[in-house]
């Protein structure tokens, strides 16, 4: 009795539900992704041994190898309220559209009087001033980076209490290029106890980092 050939077929496999899932994804990580800041000025920190990763809310000033200055704090509401202590100190009056572009920027490395030009300007216009700067200035004839790193300690603190918090959670942190002078970092480090902080942070690529 002749034997029964069962034809053959190629196995299929539906790749719709792959696909749309593909595509769910990449919609989850467009939508909840958050872009980068830019900065107004990059650094190439020292390494060391230390993997020691900084908290969430810091202060941190930036030094370029040129000696310029950068300020940053993380907490917009604390940023806001700093701007505001900046303009009644030095007599300038920001507008509300100025005020929200530097809650939201990183660095700011601008003399007060050239602040509001800078926060005005549009980003090529922000890049050039970034690289003509000198920086906020920190020296004993105008020290405005005193102002910045007073204002913001007392504002976090002042937050802290309302919200019933620990009044020194905010951290403080020194980010040098590895070419800066020790003796300018030393300044600022001067800069920081004259405030009266003395415990801070000093930023470093861990060693061996390829």
């Amino acid at each position: 009795m002749p034997k029964i050939k069962v034809p053959r077929s190629n196995p299929s496999l539906d790749m719709t539900p792959m696909v749309d899932l593909a595509f769910l994804l990449v919609t989850f990580f467009m939508l909840t992704a958050t872009f980068r800041t830019e900065q107004a000025v990059v650094v190439d920190t020292p390494s060391s041994v230390s993997d020691k990763l900084l908290p969430d809310n810091v202060m941190m000033v930036t030094v370029d190898t040129a000696g310029r200055v950068f300020y940053n704090i993380d907490d917009q509401n604390v940023r806001r309220k700093v701007l505001d202590n900046i303009a009644a100190r030095y007599k300038v009056a920001f507008t509300e559209k100025e005020i929200k572009e530097f809650v939201l920027m990183k660095d700011v490395g601008m003399p007060t009087a050239n602040l509001k030009q800078y926060l005005a300007a549009d980003k090529a216009e922000r890049i050039r001033m970034d690289k003509a700067t000198n920086g906020i200035p920190y020296d004993s004839l105008n020290n405005e980076l005193y102002d910045w790193i007073l204002f913001g300690r007392a504002v976090d603190a002042n937050i802290a209490e309302q919200n019933g918090k620990e009044p020194d959670r905010l951290k403080y942190a020194i980010k040098s290029d590895s070419e800066t002078n020790y003796a300018t970092v030393r300044k600022v480090m001067k800069v920081f106890q004259e405030v009266n902080v003395n415990t801070f942070s000093l930023i470093t690529d861990l060693e061996g980092k390829q």
